[in-house]
């Protein structure tokens, strides 16, 4: 049997097996040559003491015996091309899962999704980020692989009590992610490798007799006495379904509205709203390592995480991207959000963080519309797009301009392609978020020492940050409880935040539909 052992090791010696058996044979008390095979389990770093940072490594050590070999786990698939079908509405990753989980229980997934397939949606990217020019249904948000595809890939959740968070990286490794996301403490894939596994999925979803349909936007539901009979197409294409699996994601708009027109429940959900802030990357590394210009070896793009409270509201970080960099994530050309990821090497020498304001219900809903934090939403995102001027150039300002209400006179380089505009913040955000902004960044310069600087820039808005409205669904059949056979499911509904938890929301909505099929 394998001992299950701990050790702390320095950053550049973290990918040495000769220096982990060393240690290991140290810690066991036994000869390094006893040792027939490691393997490790777990990576993480700790940094907390600046002088003395350390790599844990959680191993499993064999002495005197060998192992058996490890088998590859597969995800159990079938042909299901005669099967029950069940229509899965959006491509990202709560409706790949969704879709994968039918399959294995013996259904047919007929998938629908608004935009493009991975390759075809890079191309709107490219014009996009060259051209300021979007697409409404091919952008950052919509097209294959949903908004996580090319917005960075993380896989850290805190989700853990939804789901199965080990089988989702089980399966993301199955379909080509690397076997480090196996064992690192905060997993990430990156943009630029993600979009390979999204379509190794959606060719094995057919493979097995599943469909997916791109360029497909729903645009109706037929619902008769409280049950789903059909859903339309593009305005016109009818199809009768038994069951939909709605998975539309945190931007389709159009769906709360559709849905708000057939008088289907959704309520108001919480939310937060702000900016988006970068430094140099090195500048990070220097806060956080207490190192210098270059970055020690074995030490990875270093990363924060920060909150304080103001004035009753949490001011935190979202979606922090080391060696990452910005980019415009609009669903409609009258409107400028940004957002952020990261290529897997995490390189490009840019660190962002999403700085965001929790809002509450009582902050956007002046009247009883369950969109009201929507068009909350929309409103700084056309304030955001005039204040640029068009072409989502983006409303920005030097950090430290930025606490002092100063227009920058001038601004530094940054990685946001479509470019930025100095502006005057007030006319992008409400004085109640600018407000709570200014004091948290000046928070955070307290625990960052030279974190509050001129060097980093701010850009807006970061404004989706998770879904406005919330599609209410039963706690034990997960059905819609005004609609039969609609099933609420992954962010856009409420239900993640995410692409772990997406995907376990998926995986969870596409087993209770399967339970449904079969009582």
């Amino acid at each position: 049997m394998p001992k299950k052992i701990q050790i702390q090791i320095p950053p550049q010696q973290h990918e040495d097996p000769v220096q982990w058996r060393k240690r290991a044979a140290r810690q066991l008390g036994v000869n390094p040559n006893q040792i027939t095979q490691l393997r490790l389990r777990r990576r993480s770093l700790d940094a907390r003491k600046r002088n003395a940072i350390r790599y844990q490594l959680q191993l499993e050590v064999w002495v005197d015996e060998i192992p058996e070999p490890e088998t590859a786990w597969e995800l159990p698939l079938q042909n299901v091309s005669n099967a029950s079908e069940v229509h899965v509405v959006g491509l990202g990753p709560a409706g790949l899962f969704a879709a994968l989980k039918l399959i294995e229980q013996g259904l047919k997934p007929v998938v629908i999704e608004r935009g493009k397939a991975v390759r075809d949606r890079r191309r709107d990217l490219a014009t996009l980020n060259r051209e300021g020019i979007v697409n409404p249904e091919s952008n950052y948000c919509f097209g294959e692989g949903g908004a996580g595809t090319f917005s960075d890939g993380k896989l850290y959740t805190r989700s853990k009590k939804r789901g199965d968070v080990q089988r989702v990286l089980d399966i993301l490794v199955q379909f080509g992610a690397t076997e480090e996301i196996l064992i690192d403490n905060h997993p990430h894939i990156g943009t630029n490798r993600l979009p390979k596994i999204i379509e190794k999925m959606r060719e094995t979803i057919i493979e097995c007799g599943g469909e997916v349909h791109f360029n497909s936007r729903l645009s109706g539901l037929e619902i008769e006495g409280g049950e789903l009979k059909g859903i339309e197409i593009n305005g016109h294409e009818k199809w009768p379904v038994k069951a939909l699996i709605l998975a539309t994601g945190h931007s389709a708009r159009d769906i709360f509205y559709l849905l708000q027109q057939e008088k289907v429940q959704i309520d108001p959900k919480p939310f937060a709203l702000g900016l988006r802030v970068e430094h140099p990357q090195s500048l990070i590394d220097q806060i956080q390592y207490n190192c210098g210009i270059e970055r020690p070896d074995g030490l990875p793009a270093s990363n924060y995480a920060l909150v304080q409270q103001v004035d009753g509201k949490g001011v935190y970080s979202f979606c922090m991207c080391p060696g990452g960099i910005i980019c415009p994530a609009s669903t409609s050309p009258d409107e400028v959000v940004v957002n952020g990821w990261s290529p897997a090497l995490r390189n490009t020498g840019y660190a962002n963080s999403g700085i965001v304001v929790e809002l509450r219900l009582e902050d956007f809903m002046k009247s009883g519309d369950p969109l009201a934090g929507m068009l909350f939403q929309q409103k700084f995102e056309r304030q955001a797009q005039l204040a640029g001027g068009g072409k989502q150039v983006a409303p920005a300002s030097r950090l430290h301009d930025f606490v002092r209400d100063k227009v920058s006179s001038t601004l530094p380089d940054c990685s946001y392609l479509p470019g930025i505009a100095a502006v005057d913040m007030a006319e992008v955000l409400p004085k109640f978020i600018r407000r709570r902004l200014q004091t948290g960044f000046n928070q955070f310069g307290h625990k960052l020492k030279g974190y509050l600087t001129n060097e980093a820039v701010v850009v807006g808005v970061e404004s989706r940050t998770s879904s406005p409205v919330s599609i209410p669904r039963d706690a034990e059949s997960l059905e819609h409880p005004g609609v039969k056979g609609l099933f609420p499911c992954g962010e856009g509904a409420g239900y993640a935040g995410g692409i772990v938890s997406a995907a376990m929301d998926g995986e969870r909505v596409g087993e209770a539909v399967w339970r449904a099929f079969v009582k």
